[in-house]
């Protein structure tokens, strides 16, 4: 790896920050067409004709611009292969290793498909401008990923929060999308104050906000109060972001009344960049106070802190999401739940609990935005996505009917999709934590979170597969008059969870091996 006084030229630097400067490049071009297509479909209308005018330009320019902007996130996926294998940027703040690059890749595949999701939506009247803020939220995301200082972890939050909250309040015709967008940025600029006092404070005792430095100071001296202080804030503040309970509020609302591609990413590109840092940052940058969650050998730190949220959001998603009507507000909860089950491997830690954590949150990402794919097609064909809307899916269209069989039995742990297999790790790991098995009161409250999520699971794929279509709420959907290349995505998805429940080491190996 260069040193951090080693001098760059103009050059290497561009080659190192390429997948960045393509994401970036193609959302400029991307906006720029929008914008010039705002612009030409914004006359007054006169006729029936000019009146659907207008609606076509802008279905054309959606195309355009997905078509653009999935291209342009080819090609970044293309520079970050090209990527040299360890390499920094600015003095270190930035860091270029095969994890970083595999989660780079990773996070860039996962807005490819909310693109390919955002194409048939119709709501959606300003193509341009949207996908723009989604490319934007893909570098905050790459930002993240690659990020080895505080400084510019805090700022890649931002660049990803503040394009989130306007994706979420994106679509003007529903009050609801409003509320979401409103309520996501509320509780997101509370977070945000907590994690930037905590780093400050971060700062003030360790005179450093290199996480290798933090790490160094805090295993030469004790740890102060105000320290604790600072670590416990910067915690509560990743906790907002990947809504952990009892900070998870904003998330049923955000889920429900977003945009359904941005519903998507948000709980699948943000959830998994959020989970590289916050890995990063306490299995590097606090390592030193990991404490114990062991039920032996409890001892003050950061993975006791870990592991009651991982218990509370494991109960309190799970049984809440046993009351929900509404399948995206089921998401959400589930959502809650799952993010728990991650926090085990951060608490089991080591090489093992961390890449635990991120091939199960990878797994959760890919599943989650196939879900969100189904719940778009069939909102779009019958007006909402309550269960009702959901009855009998299966005589009116298999595949869909299917592919939401895969991702709920997947998000259920049901073998032998890659679901399973998540879970198998993260508990397999947190068992073997250290020889007493001292976590074990985790996993016992993980199993029995899971036998409620089953619960459920089955009852969405009951209405899908056993209840009768509801006339009132139903429409036709035996053609599936959806965009194809939809269909192909929500199949692609699909077949990601079964290729990895078949083969999980494809994965799940790559991960381990990038492990620092």
């Amino acid at each position: 790896m260069k040193s951090a006084n080693s001098t760059m030229s103009y050059l290497e630097l561009l080659k190192l920050a390429s997948p960045e400067a393509v994401v970036v490049v193609t959302a400029l071009v991307v906006l720029a067409i929008g914008l010039a297509t705002g612009r030409a479909t914004s006359g007054v209308t006169v006729s029936t004709a000019q009146a659907q005018q207008p609606a076509a330009d802008t279905a054309a320019a959606t195309d355009r611009c997905s078509l653009i902007a999935a291209l342009g996130l080819i090609i970044a996926i293309g520079a970050v292969l090209l990527l040299p294998h360890n390499a920094a940027l600015f003095g270190g703040t930035l860091v270029i290793t095969p994890l970083t690059s595999l989660f780079k890749i990773i996070c860039i595949g996962l807005a490819f498909f909310a693109v390919l999701l955002t194409k048939p939506e119709k709501s959606l009247r300003h193509p341009g401008e949207y996908l723009a803020i989604l490319l934007l939220a893909t570098v905050g995301l790459m930002l993240l990923v690659g990020s080895e200082e505080l400084l510019i972890i805090f700022i890649g939050l931002e660049l990803l929060g503040l394009s989130l909250y306007v994706m979420a309040a994106f679509d003007k015709t529903d009050i609801r999308s409003a509320e979401a967008g409103l309520k996501y940025f509320l509780f997101g600029s509370t977070s945000s104050a907590f994690t930037l006092f905590g780093i400050s404070l971060v700062y003030g005792m360790s005179g450093t906000t290199s996480l290798v430095a933090i790490s160094q100071k805090l295993a030469s001296a004790s740890v102060q109060p105000v320290l604790a202080v600072g670590i416990v804030m910067t915690l509560i503040g990743f906790a907002f972001k990947i809504a952990a309970a009892p900070f998870h509020l904003w998330a049923p609302d955000a889920y429900q009344g977003a945009p359904v591609p941005s519903a998507a990413f948000i709980a699948s590109g943000s959830k998994v960049a959020s989970f590289v840092v916050l890995g990063r940052i306490v299995l590097v940058g606090f390592a030193p106070v990991h404490g114990s969650a062991n039920w032996h050998a409890m001892a003050a730190g950061w993975s006791p802190v870990l592991a009651i949220l991982s218990a509370l959001s494991i109960l309190v998603g799970n049984l809440v999401a046993l009351a929900q009507q509404n399948v995206r507000r089921l998401l959400a909860y589930s959502a809650v739940a799952h993010g728990g089950y991650t926090l085990i491997g951060l608490v089991a830690g080591g090489r093992d609990g961390f890449s635990a954590a991120l091939f199960y949150t990878t797994i959760y990402a890919i599943t989650l935005v196939g879900a969100f794919g189904v719940v778009a097609v069939v909102r779009r064909e019958t007006g909402g996505d309550n269960f009702s809307n959901f009855s009998g899916l299966y005589s009116r269209s298999p595949l869909l009917a299917g592919c939401m069989a895969i991702f709920m039995l997947s998000l259920a742990g049901i073998p032998p999709l890659a679901g399973f297999f998540g879970k198998f790790y993260l508990f397999s790991v947190a068992l073997h934590a250290d020889a007493g098995h001292g976590l074990l009161w985790l996993v016992a409250v993980a199993l029995f979170g899971s036998l409620i999520s089953l619960y459920y699971y089955l009852i969405v794929l009951k209405v899908i597969f056993v209840d009768a279509s509801s006339s009132i709420t139903a429409g036709p959907l035996e053609a599936l008059p959806s965009d194809l290349l939809q269909q192909i995505t929500i199949g692609v998805l699909a077949a990601l969870i079964l290729l990895l429940g078949i083969m999980p080491n494809a994965l799940a190996g790559r991960i381990l091996a990038a492990m620092p």
